[in-house]
């Protein structure tokens, strides 16, 4: 979150007038476990307080697997819930969640199936593909890269994501998800992987932009970013249900 999403927010910069600073208050988490995530979605409030304090025009909540370990359509009560944080601050902002953009960016490219990768253990895994399924996207083929320590998902070097998506079974699906986890990166690989794949290929951090330059009213794009961000979407409304 606080690597891909500047650069994609940088990247757009090249081809748009508009100028941006980042900001980020951080929920703690050490390992990729319910109960570390149970409790990291619970200060999500102390965090969209913090961040209102510096008068942004949108928030970001990146962890998309606290939020789909919650119970399903748990984004739109996250949603909800911290907007009226920060409207209660009096600095009220739009609230984009990693799992909401991820659900909203499918729908607005019209991706029905998906094939994914995910860096978590197998279980959640389960839960993120189910989450997407109740959401109207089936997915497919998928795998789990089982990594639990956060760190270590932060450090995968996404090179070695492209042989990973070379191994599934891609062959109905609408777009791949080469990262489904805003702390696995992704964004040096997602054009090759579209090249060599010949399908359109995101991450939760593209969905997460996508999402966030909607919210601000802007044309999402960003070059570099794959066929989410290319320009085919610049216009498309904001999915906030």
């Amino acid at each position: 979150m606080e690597t891909e999403i500047p650069a994609l927010f940088r990247a757009r910069r090249t081809v748009a007038p508009e100028r941006f600073t980042f900001h980020s208050s951080r929920m703690r988490m050490k390992e990729v476990r319910p109960e570390e995530l149970a409790a990291m979605d619970a200060d999500s409030t102390r965090c969209a307080a913090e961040l209102s304090d510096a008068r942004v025009d949108v928030l970001g909540y990146a962890c998309l697997v606290a939020i789909m370990s919650m119970g399903h359509g748990y984004h739109r009560t996250s949603e909800r819930k911290l907007t009226e944080v920060t409207a209660d601050n009096g600095a009220q902002a739009p609230v984009v969640t990693s799992a909401g953009a991820l659900v909203g960016a499918l729908h607005t490219m019209g991706a029905r199936s998906v094939t994914l990768v995910a860096p978590y253990l197998r279980p959640l895994t389960d839960t993120v593909v189910g989450y997407l399924r109740k959401e109207g996207i089936e997915v497919g083929d998928h795998t789990a890269l089982e990594i639990p320590d956060n760190l270590r998902v932060a450090a995968h070097d996404p090179d070695d994501l492209l042989p990973i998506v070379r191994a599934l079974d891609h062959t109905d699906a609408d777009a791949v998800v080469l990262s489904a986890c805003v702390q696995l990166p992704s964004l040096d690989v997602v054009e090759r992987a579209e090249q060599e794949l010949g399908k359109p290929v995101l991450s939760a951090s593209i969905a997460t932009a996508h999402q966030m330059m909607r919210a601000l009213g802007l044309p999402a794009v960003a070059p570099g970013a794959g066929h989410l961000l290319s320009g085919a979407y610049a216009h498309s409304p904001l999915h906030t249900g």
